[in-house]
Order: C-alpha cells, then sequence, then structure tokens
C-alpha cells in the first residue's frame, strides 16, 4: 500500500513540477505584456477548462505534461489582430530571455525550496566525502555478531587520541598510502599492526602522527559480491568515528546550507547531462534482459516506481530528494541550446540579438526574425532522438526497473 501511495506522490510532485514550469512561462508572459492564449496541464482529450481574461486556463486526460500557448512564440505563427503587437517574436531580447528562463528558473526555485525544507526538516546528506576525522573514542576489543554488530563497552582514550589526532583532522595517507574517503581509512587501518604513520590536514598545515595500532575483533567483508556475508577476523583499529551522514541545521543555517547542497546537485546534474549519451547501451542491455544499474537513467514511470520503494521503506527524506534532482535535471535539460526546448528559442533570441548588433555597427537595418523552417531539420533531429531515447528509457523501466532493495 505504501509503495503505491509513494509511485502516486511522486507522479503528482511530477506533475506539480511541469505545472509550475509552464506557469513560470505564462507569468512572466503575462507580466512583460504578452498574451497567453492557454495554459493547460497533461495532454489529449481535455477534460475541462475555463477562461480567466484573455487565457483559457485547461487540465487534459493524459498528465504527462503540460503547454503554455504564447502568441508569437515564433514568426510562423498566426496571429490575430490585437496580438501583433504583443506577439513574443516581436519583443526586446531580455524580455523573450525572460519569459522562457521563466519555466526553467521554477524549476530550480521548487528544488531548492524542497532542500530547504529536508535541511529544517530531517537534515542533509553530508557530501564530503574525504577522510574526516568525526569523533575519537576507545577502540572495543570486541563486536556482537548479528543482527546489530554492536561493538563492546569499552572506556578510556582510544590509539589516535592518544597519538594527537583530533576531531575535525583530515586523513590523506596511513602509513604512507594514500587515502581519500574514510572507508579507505577504516581499509587500511585495519590491515595494520604495530605502530604505523597517519598523516593528517589540520587547517593550513601537514601533521604526521606515529600511531599505535589496537588489534581488534570485527566482522568485515572480505567480498564485494552481492551475496557476500560478514565473518568475524582480528583486524587493526585506532578509535576514529566518521562524520555523520546526515547533517542537521537550523531554519537560518539551513540557508547556507541548502545552497551549498544545490551547488553539490548543480554538477551531479552537469555530469549526468553529460554521460546521458554514454547510457544508450547501458539502457538496451536493460531492455534485452541484462543487468539493470542504478546509474541508468530513469523516465517518469521509473522515477515514481524509485519513489514508492523510498516511500514503501519510510525513507521520505530520499523522497523529496530525488524529487528535487529531478526539478534540477528537467531545469538544466530545458537549458540545451537545442530546438524545441526553451534553451533553443534562447539560443535564437541571443543569435538575432548579436546579429542586429552586428548590422547596426555596419550601419544596415536590423534583419528579419530567424526563419524557423530552416531550422525545422534539426529540430526534427533533436525531436527523434530525444523521442528514441525516452521510448528507450521507459521501455527499460516497464520491463527491467530498478530496484534499490
Amino acid at each position: 500500500m505504501l509503495f503505491v501511495l509513494g509511485v502516486v506522490l511522486f507522479a503528482l510532485g511530477i506533475a506539480v513540477s511541469i505545472a509550475l514550469h509552464e506557469a513560470g512561462h505564462m507569468w512572466t508572459a503575462q507580466k512583460l505584456g504578452m498574451k497567453v492564449r492557454r495554459y493547460y496541464i497533461g495532454f489529449g482529450p481535455r477534460v475541462f477548462s475555463f477562461r480567466r481574461g484573455e487565457t483559457e486556463y485547461g487540465l487534459k486526460a493524459i498528465p504527462a505534461g503540460g503547454f503554455c500557448d504564447i502568441a508569437g512564440m515564433t514568426a510562423l505563427d498566426e496571429l490575430e489582430p490585437d496580438e501583433h503587437d504583443r506577439a513574443m517574436y516581436k519583443q526586446k531580447t531580455w524580455k523573450r530571455l525572460v519569459v522562457m528562463s521563466g519555466g526553467i528558473a521554477m524549476n530550480f526555485l521548487l528544488g531548492i525550496v524542497l532542500i530547504y525544507g529536508l535541511a529544517v526538516t530531517g537534515g542533509l546528506p553530508n557530501t564530503d566525502n574525504r577522510a574526516v576525522v568525526g569523533a575519537l573514542d576507545c577502540a572495543a576489543p570486541t563486536q556482537a555478531g548479528p543482527p546489530d554488530y554492536k561493538p563492546a563497552e569499552c572506556s578510556g582514550t582510544g590509539p589516535a587520541q592518544q597519538a594527537g589526532i583530533e576531531v575535525g583532522d583530515v586523513v590523506v595517507a596511513v602509513d604512507g598510502t594514500p587515502v581519500e574517503t574514510f572507508r579507505d581509512l577504516v581499509t587500511e587501518t585495519q590491515a595494520l599492526a604495530g605502530t604505523a604513520d597517519f598523516t593528517v590536514e589540520r587547517g593550513d598545515e601537514t601533521l604526521t602522527f606515529p600511531v599505535a595500532i589496537q588489534q581488534v575483533q570485527r566482522w568485515v567483508y572480505e567480498s564485494t559480491a552481492p551475496e557476500a556475508e560478514p565473518v568475524s577476523r582480528e583486524v587493526g583499529a585506532i578509535g576514529v568515528g566518521g562524520e555523520p551522514t546526515v547533517l542537521e541545521y537550523t531554519p537560518m543555517s539551513a540557508v547556507p546550507a541548502t545552497f551549498e547542497f544545490t551547488g553539490f546537485l548543480a554538477v551531479r546534474t552537469a555530469e549526468a547531462l553529460v554521460s546521458l549519451p554514454s547510457k544508450v547501451a547501458d539502457l538496451w542491455t536493460a531492455v534485452t534482459g541484462g543487468e539493470r544499474s542504478i546509474d541508468t537513467p530513469v523516465s517518469v514511470v521509473g522515477a515514481s516506481v524509485i519513489g514508492g520503494q523510498f516511500a514503501e521503506r519510510g525513507i521520505w527524506e530520499s523522497f523529496v530528494l530525488l524529487l528535487a534532482q529531478l526539478n534540477f535535471f528537467l531545469g538544466a535539460f530545458n537549458l540545451l541550446p537545442l530546438l524545441p526546448l526553451d534553451g533553443g528559442h534562447m539560443a535564437v533570441a541571443i543569435y538575432e540579438r548579436i546579429r542586429n548588433w552586428s548590422r547596426n555597427m555596419r550601419g544596415l537595418p536590423v534583419g528579419a526574425p530567424v526563419d524557423y523552417m530552416k531550422l525545422l531539420p534539426l529540430t526534427y533531429v533533436a525531436v527523434v532522438i530525444g523521442g528514441a531515447f525516452m521510448v528507450l528509457t521507459l521501455t527499460a523501466d516497464i520491463v527491467n526497473p530498478i530496484q534499490l532493495f
């Protein structure tokens, strides 16, 4: 039941995201004096509609998108007598750019609002993957077995603290071997015995501490295979803990944290966009019966299924985070300078402005609006490739959906 609820709620979240995207175009166009003929959510047969002022608002049967019909988006549009002076393609460049970026801005804004809400309620994931010392304690000599694997009680200071390592230090090398993550630190330490040098960064300083490794009993995985089980082994330990995986914030401290985390997601989103073409082979493998990797692209259906999986296990923080990531991806994807995306229309407006500036510098009149008919071949190519990719992704989500758990 929770799975179905999660799927429905996530699909509703996507619908709201698309509705706000189109509303961003509509509101900016109306504020800048352009005429918005229609604003619809969904496609296909009309469910209902109403008119307010000069705009018709409505809902269609297939909730898989939406559209905002602005008079004169291109010079190819047929215009009514009252629309000629208000046609979008006749407006100043800055106005056209504001309108076309209005939808993108709404996606980014919604993503930021979701992240801020997550920060003040449940906290945000710790994105610092370095081997940062988050806690110092004694190195428990033994560890209980399944199911909780709880370390035994111990007291006093551990080897790391005795050697002079402090909370906040970033371990960069263990016994001469560079480490990048806290997992690397644990792995290298567990393989040691005796005394070893630990190199840390503390502020602007790089310090080295000889630490006496303590031998303890721990449950460890000796294989990365999915079916592997932990086994009890004697390993090295120094009594350090990592930073928490989730960082909590107050309403005030959540503001800078939200923008910092948004920057982190922006980098991940850019990387995802760049890697899209390379994922075609992985999607085809998934469709033809191969293993489906969790980093392959997903359609609206696939994203909703993942949202349902999070909801089924009560991981609502990941549910919200996934919806925020989706909004950032939608916004970034629409920035691509390809028609019929928003970025394609923005590229045309910028080109016309640069061309007219160049003509004015040479004493020539402004040029005619870009002939979209000449751009149709490129538009068709983008639509066909994009449509094929969407069909492939949707097929993979139906026949071989991503299973996180």
